[in-house]
């Protein structure tokens, strides 16, 4: 087939020939601005680099140590030198000890005009002075304003003739993993420096629970900590405080704590100097698939509740066993999601807590306490009468209810009843659940249990339900959490 004819003539031809024309310039224009748009790097940082430093500062701190004891014990006595090793312990003071000064570097940055600055809370944590080096080259005293451990962020202070140059704070939730990103600070002492890169990973957890590190491969060192990482519009969105290294050295993988967590403390810190941060008083764990199955729950989320203890939850009317679905107004997905909400949120706020309990969907109003103030004590009750061991194949667990021997030899308060687990079946999913002698099984099923026969009843009833696993409250040591066991075959 030969090609069909378009344009026959110069006339017909022209208007065609700058539609497509045209066309074909917008879809250009569109791909590039595109393409640069998901690029978004920029061909230098040295503008951003230049108006944005003058904030960022040296950190050294001193620190009194006490000396080592002198080498007592070492030289015989009546030895040639006992002499002159006694003329250098009474140099090094009572007891052969000796205080030294010892130094440390770090980095911060200045968040308002008249002086207070934002670090790591160990960089600073011990100190004796804190000196301030300024970009333009001038020193300044600082004085600790307040500190918090939990996200390890420390709020300073210092006294200039002039308003200070500072930066300001961005959201860090709207930032993505790709986004460019710089850091700055005193990396190994070498002074003011900068290194860009990207972000790599969000809402990372290290160890804390307040936890929201964003994770960057730009270059971060010891010295870095403290330290700001911008964005490309110069806002800190979030203060570098970790490495994960091998050498100690930097190989791409550093944390960054998000600043929408750190600008609450910060305002804490200023308005009251210390950490303000609500409190439920609950003890959670995540709801797994098998937790879910257990409670004939339609999806794995949500914050199961351990333990009550005496505090605002036990006087809103939560229970153990209650599962968490929202808490003032938002859902709940798991526990980690649920510690910073409520830490979040105003001491003394009234909220609606909705939770799951048996089955049905009831909302409690909690009143919230403050979490440093927080108390876990748990209320005295009646011991139990004795009883023998029993084993329960089903479950691969050989129990007796808890006597008064066996209270004291577990350290089980007295407030605490329930079964004693004497030895667990290692073939068993027990087992491979974490359950061992000495832990206390005090609910099956969200009921209290206190025999094996009212175990053997919860378990019956699971059965009966057509329920493949039931739900235990196990205790060790004082700490409850929910395991979920299958039943098997009858």
């Amino acid at each position: 087939m030969k090609p069909q004819v378009i344009a026959q003539t110069r006339e017909d031809a022209t208007p065609l020939r700058l539609f497509w024309l045209t066309t074909l310039s917008m879809v250009l224009i569109l791909s590039q601005s595109l393409m640069a748009h998901a690029r978004g790097a920029p061909e230098s940082f040295a503008d951003l680099a230049q108006r944005i430093s003058p904030a960022v500062v040296n950190i050294t701190t001193t620190t009194t140590v006490a000396g080592r004891t002198g080498p007592q014990g070492i030289v015989p006595e009546g030895s040639p030198f006992e002499d002159f090793f006694r003329e250098f312990q009474d140099r090094q003071g009572p007891n052969g000890q000796s205080p030294r000064r010892s130094s440390a570097l770090g980095s911060g940055f200045v968040i308002s005009e008249d002086g207070y600055i934002v670090t790591n809370n160990h960089v600073i944590e011990g100190a004796d002075e804190i000196q301030i080096e300024f970009f333009e080259g001038f020193e300044l005293p600082a004085e600790l304003v307040g500190t918090d451990p939990n996200t390890d962020i420390a709020l300073l202070k210092v006294e200039a003739d002039n308003a200070l140059k500072y930066v300001n704070f961005g959201d860090s939730n709207t930032s993505r993993v790709g986004d460019w990103v710089m850091a700055m600070g005193n990396p190994l002492g070498q002074g003011f420096s900068v290194s860009a890169g990207i972000v790599s990973a969000r809402n990372r957890a290290l160890s804390g629970t307040y936890d929201d590190y964003i994770q960057t491969d730009a270059a971060i060192n010891r010295g870095n900590s403290g330290g700001p990482l911008f964005n490309m519009d110069g806002e800190v969105i979030g203060v570098n405080t970790a490495i994960l290294s091998p050498n100690g050295g930097s190989i791409g993988i550093g944390f960054s704590m998000a600043s929408n967590v750190v600008t609450r403390v910060v305002d804490q810190l200023k308005e009251f100097g210390e950490t303000r941060r609500g409190w439920l008083g609950v003890r959670i764990q995540d709801v797994t698939e098998d937790v879910a199955e257990a409670l004939a729950l339609a999806d794995a989320k949500g914050a199961l509740v351990s333990d009550v203890p005496e505090g605002p939850a036990m006087e809103g009317g939560m229970k153990a066993g209650d599962v968490i679905m929202s808490f003032d107004g938002v859902e709940v997905q798991d526990t980690r999601q649920l510690v910073r909400t409520v830490a979040n949120t105003p001491v003394g706020k009234t909220v609606r807590v909705v939770v799951n309990r048996d089955g049905e969907t009831q909302t409690l109003k909690i009143t919230l306490g403050r979490r440093e103030e927080g108390d876990t004590a748990i209320p005295a009750s009646a011991d139990m009468p004795a009883d023998e061991p029993q084993e329960m194949e089903a479950i691969g667990l050989t129990l007796a209810p808890l006597t008064d021997e066996l209270r004291e030899e577990l350290q089980v308060p007295a407030g605490i009843d329930g079964l004693a687990v004497m030895s667990v079946d290692e073939t068993a999913e027990a087992f491979e659940k974490g359950l061992r002698a000495g832990d206390v099984i005090t609910e099956a099923g969200q009921s209290a249990i206190s025999t094996v026969g009212e175990l053997e009843d919860r378990v019956a009833e699971a059965r009966d339900e057509g329920r493949k696993s039931i739900l235990l409250l196990v205790r060790r040591g004082g700490d409850p959490r929910f395991v979920a066991l299958g039943l098997g075959s009858e």
